[in-house]
């Protein structure tokens, strides 16, 4: 597009700067294109304790069919969980779906015109439902303007005026109005969007037999006691699959906790265990055939009578036998080792010295 301004700006006989907010429009044959966005609905559930609201949006550029629902969060799991309602709601997945740069589809923003690194969740999730990701350039938001007017339809059709008490009402209310909005000639393409969605519909890819689990992944170490920490708590995983201090993958929905080696076994498989997500922190979840063929300390042998205290040590004599000459004496006989025997005066001898004596001197000596 910067590339051919100068070229239409010549065209028109203006100057490059006054094409300046332009941008080209585009039409999709049917089945081609998805947009997604978010919308934020504010505090309209304040009133029930419910902070903070969103509305997820999905719409099929062809036709301009619209997909909505309610959530109070945006995290990776909710988004595409709404992602699989959408195409279970349009009966099949587009061949390629826009977003704008939301963290839950790009790892992290990077200058205009560099490549895109994509969350790989992201990634996966499309893979399964075969479909590709389109990510807007940066600063261009009306490249997906057809969702976010829809964004504002809902609002103004379906949430004005209206009191909710819960976000199940909230979806109700949408799924009331859709018959009302495809009996709507659009404005741009000039049919009943009901009409052109049955073409949309028609050309959609099949939704895959099994549904793809999204997951927060995270990377952890496995405890000598065949645990993993993970959000405060502890998950076993089977002693005979894994080694200590191994490093294995855990996958976490809301409601479960899925733990993989990251290198496959001989049959291709990588899950280890899984889990019901504990609720609050402490907790132990633990499945005891994980622990088969280890050590239960049940062989040891304890009791708090007397009778497990050691037989009393035979009392020694007292006297100079006991010291350690003795000790000496008596292993060398134990190991049957001769021993030598010379008279004291060899040693006299040895260091010059008189013989010991302990005859008292005379009264003529002294």
């Amino acid at each position: 597009m910067q590339e051919a301004r100068p070229r239409i700006a010549e065209d028109l006989g203006i100057s490059a700067g006054e094409l300046a907010g332009l941008h080209r429009r585009f039409e999709v044959v049917p089945g081609a294109q998805a947009q997604v966005d978010w919308g934020d609905e504010g505090k309209i559930l304040a009133h029930v304790g419910i902070p903070k609201v969103y509305s997820f949006h999905m719409t099929l550029s062809y036709s301009r069919d619209p997909f909505c629902c309610f959530t109070t969060g945006q995290d990776l799991a909710t988004f595409f969980d709404c992602h699989r309602q959408a195409f279970a709601h349009f009966g099949g997945v587009p061949m390629s779906i826009v977003y704008d740069r939301t963290k839950t589809v790009v790892r992290r923003h990077v200058a205009p015109g560099e490549a895109v690194p994509l969350h790989p969740e992201a990634v996966a999730f499309a893979g399964h439902y075969d479909f590709d990701i389109d990510v807007l350039a940066a600063y261009r938001p009306q490249g997906k303007g057809r969702v976010e007017r829809q964004v504002g339809i809902v609002r103004d059709h379906v949430l004005a005026g209206r009191a909710f008490s819960s976000i199940k009402e909230m979806n109700a209310a949408f799924a009331a109005w859709v018959p009302l909005r495809r009996a709507k000639v659009h404005g741009t393409h000039g049919e009943v969007i009901g009409h052109r969605a049955v073409r949309d519909h028609m050309a959609l890819r099949p939704l895959p037999a099994i549904p793809y689990v999204v997951a927060q992944r995270y990377l952890r170490h496995v405890g000598k006691d065949c645990l993993v920490a993970f959000d405060a708590n502890l998950y076993s995983v089977p002693a005979r699959k894994v080694r200590p201090r191994q490093l294995v993958e855990i996958r976490a929905t809301k409601s479960q906790v899925m733990l993989h080696s990251t290198v496959p076994d001989a049959g291709g498989q990588t899950l280890l265990a899984v889990h019901s997500r504990a609720v609050g922190r402490g907790a132990r979840i633990v499945d005891e055939t994980h622990w088969d063929g280890l050590p239960t300390g049940a062989g040891r042998r304890v009791t708090t009578g007397d009778d497990a205290l050691p037989p009393p040590r035979r009392s020694q004599p007292a006297g100079p036998e006991t010291g350690p000459l003795q000790a000496l004496l008596n292993r060398t006989a134990a190991a049957h080792i001769e021993v030598g025997r010379r008279p004291l005066s060899v040693y006299d001898e040895l260091t010059g010295t008189r013989p010991f004596t302990s005859t008292a001197p005379t009264k003529e000596a002294r």
